[in-house]
């Protein structure tokens, strides 16, 4: 009986304990190959018996190109002999041509930004009647120039037509009459009214407005104008006998 349990210690001790013995004096300290080249780190992790993959590339300035910037398991650790060792690369950052959105709406924008790796960081809404709604009116920075993969955009779109506007109508070349009769469609009204001596004109032709074509107001407001006479004369007519 004691040959047997001796018998069997034996055992157990040879084939359980003794070759758990020697694979933990195999275990050796994971060599740091942070900040060397991917060809130096695998000869140094292959010399020590262990296996090396490339893992995950991680697009950096920080660093030079093709430099290992992580390994997993990490440094230092004790690992056997044959371990497979996964060491991160880094890669310079992509530059992206960024696209032209003017003119396209918001949704067709942000898809053709996320197909070219950017994105939108600021996103601003402005009346505008002269572009339909959510249409992008402007962009920072402008198309054909280069940005870091993931970088932001600024953009501004339209919020269309104001709910209440009044834009300024061009008047230089008309008649007062006209001039008069358009700034009463467009809900404004004639203001100040000053001579300018011009030959070369039909007299009281505008040649000049106070607020220029084209401006939006959010109230109505008077336009004074300058128009043409031939002589002084002219001028002491229409102030005594003002057109109607």
């Amino acid at each position: 009986m004691l040959f047997f349990v001796f018998s069997m210690g034996m055992l157990i001790f040879d084939k359980l304990i003794m070759p758990f013995y020697i694979r933990e004096n195999l275990d050796r300290n994971l060599p740091n190959v942070k900040g060397y080249s991917f060809v130096r780190a695998k000869e140094t992790l292959e010399s020590e018996g262990f296996h090396v993959k490339k893992g995950d590339i991680q697009y950096t300035n920080k660093f030079s190109e093709g430099t290992i910037i992580d390994q997993f398991p990490d440094p230092t650790r004790r690992v056997k002999p044959g371990r497979t060792i996964h060491l991160t690369i880094a890669q310079r950052e992509k530059m992206v041509l960024i696209p032209d959105l003017i003119g396209k709406s918001i949704r067709s924008g942000r898809l053709e930004l996320t197909d070219s790796g950017l994105l939108i960081d600021t996103l601003i809404a402005e009346f505008d009647p002269d572009i339909p709604i959510d249409v992008i009116r402007w962009q920072y920075p402008r198309a054909g120039d280069y940005l870091r993969k993931g970088s932001g955009l600024k953009i501004i779109i339209s919020k269309g037509k104001p709910p209440n506007f009044y834009e300024v109508p061009q008047l230089f070349g008309l008649s007062m009459d006209k001039g008069e009769k358009l700034l009463n469609k467009s809900k404004l009204y004639l203001g100040k009214v000053n001579y300018r001596q011009n030959e070369d004109l039909v007299p009281y032709t505008i040649l000049e407005q106070s607020i220029v074509s084209g401006t939006i107001l959010d109230k109505p407001q008077s336009i004074d104008v300058t128009v043409s006479i031939l002589e002084l004369d002219d001028l002491y007519n229409q102030l005594t006998n003002p057109i109607e």
